[in-house]
Order: C-alpha cells, then structure tokens, then sequence
C-alpha cells in the first residue's frame, strides 16, 4: 500500500542516496521549484547523495548547462545521469549502424557533438541510405505531434530499420503546455511493427550507470519522479524504493488541487496502473 508523506525530510534517513527525476519534480521546464531545492539541499546535508537521473536525451553536461541557467543550485546535486548518456554510448557501440538517420531537434545537436574523447559519433544520412534511426526528440515539439512522422516512420519500417530512442518520456509539460517527447515516436513505430531500443528509465541500462557513478557499497536509494510508467515503474525494477510525485504530469487524475491530491483518487489509480509506488507526496519539498 503506497503511504502518502508530507515532506521528503519524513524518511530521508532510510536512504544513502536518491535518484530524482527533474522535469515535474526539480523543475517545469522554465524555472526550478524553490521546496524541491530546498529538499534536495537538506537531504544532502543529512549525509547522502543526490543523482539526478533523467530521460533527457542530451549528454549530462549540457543538462548541468541547462540547469545552470535555469537558477538550480549545484549544491543541490552530486551528479546527473542523462538517458542521452546511457543511449549515446550504445550508439557509438554500433547499436543502430554506423550510417544513421536523425529525427530530433537542434537543440539536441550535442547528442552526436559532445562525445567521450577517442570517439566518433555515426554519420548522418538520409532514411534510404541508413542503417538505424536515431530520435531524441520531435524537430519541434511545440507544434508537432507523432502523427507529422507517421510517413517517415512507416519508411523506416518498411526497411527494417531499428529505432534507437534516446529519451522514453512520452509526454512532458513546459509551464502550461503539454508536449510530445522521443518515447512517442518510439511507440508509434513499434505499433507500426518496427523495433525501438530505450537506454533511458524505466529500462536498465539508466540505473546501471547511475549507480557506478554513485560509487557507494550497497547504497538504499529511493528513486523520486513523477511519471508512473518511467520513475516509478524503472525503481521497482531495480528493487528499489520509491516516490511518486502526485502533483507532476498525473495530477488532474488526484482531483482539482495538485497540492491536497484525493486519497481515494490516488489508491483507485494507482490500482488501476498496477504499479504501487513506495511512497507518495503532492509535490517534492
């Protein structure tokens, strides 16, 4: 039975470590969340460790950029582990080829850019002469769904091409709007019958990583996130703990306010997900 808390503080000393999602528990995608640093900032003083483990689908140091602009505190953190970083290392392994073709968006141009030293990211060609598709991203998401793609998908099917997606959120919210992310493109081509391959949570590969990068012995993590079938459904996995964020991209399911979700709302959906998070607050604080 998932128990509901009131703040982050009230089972901190159960863990060594989080692993926390940032957009929707960290941040809206423009601004930070002041009770969530705060959190954060005060779960480190305890003695334990913050990795912020994300599905963004970019290397971890332009996501510590993007946070660095954004006004998130570095003392907040310990580390960031990015599914940009689990996916292009599988993608500089060969994973889809030598020879791919990109759906994504400039902005995730770092994806093929900043590379480990010693490595060279795959050419870029066009979908007749690729061997794999790699797609971190819709080109523009702020007016694009999946549906633009069906077409070029459908191509890469046809020809057998495999999907590596480096990002398996399917949706997001910046500020009031609601956008589509890789994880959408994925599923639709895996309906198609095309094959997708996900290094972001809830697959392993994002928590191996995550916990190398730890460096602890047996740590008890708690992994912390607002997406059902990602944060929390990736952390049971692992066997570990974990807390679901209410009011993150969920919350008109739990009633009109986001920050006093309806008990009996929560247990009926939560039941109907067939996923039972550890632990669950409004909002990280």
């Amino acid at each position: 039975m998932t128990q509901l808390i009131s703040s982050l503080a009230e089972i901190a000393d159960r863990y060594d470590a989080l692993f926390c999602d940032l957009w929707g528990c960290l941040h809206n995608g423009k601004t930070p969340f002041p009770e969530a640093v705060s959190a954060l900032k005060g779960f480190r003083a305890g003695g334990s460790m913050v990795a912020l483990v994300t599905n963004a689908p970019r290397p971890n140091a332009t996501v510590i950029a993007q946070l660095d602009r954004m006004g998130v505190p570095r003392d907040a953190w310990d580390l960031v582990v990015s599914s940009g970083d689990a996916a292009q290392s599988a993608m500089l392994e060969g994973a889809v080829g030598r020879r791919v073709f990109h759906i994504g968006a400039a902005k995730d141009e770092d994806f093929f850019t900043v590379l480990p030293p010693g490595t060279v990211a795959p050419e870029r060609v066009t979908m007749q002469e690729a061997e794999g598709i790699v797609c971190t991203g819709l080109v523009d998401d702020l007016t694009e769904t999946p549906d633009d793609y069906r077409a070029q998908l459908l191509l890469g099917k046809t020809r057998g091409l495999p999907l590596l997606c480096a990002n398996p959120d399917i949706i997001v919210d910046l500020g009031d709007k609601r956008l589509y992310c890789a994880g959408a493109l994925a599923q639709a081509y895996e309906t198609m019958g095309g094959t997708a391959l996900y290094f972001g949570k809830p697959h392993p590969p994002i928590y191996d990583l995550a916990r190398r990068q730890l460096g602890l012995e047996y740590p008890r993590i708690l992994c912390v996130g607002d997406g059902i079938a990602t944060d929390i459904q990736g952390g049971m996995a692992e066997g570990l703990d974990t807390l679901f964020i209410t009011g993150g991209i969920a919350a008109a399911a739990f009633g009109p306010d986001a920050a006093r979700p309806d008990k009996a709302l929560l247990e009926a959906w939560i039941a109907g997900q067939q996923i039972y998070p550890t632990w669950a607050m409004p909002h990280l604080g």
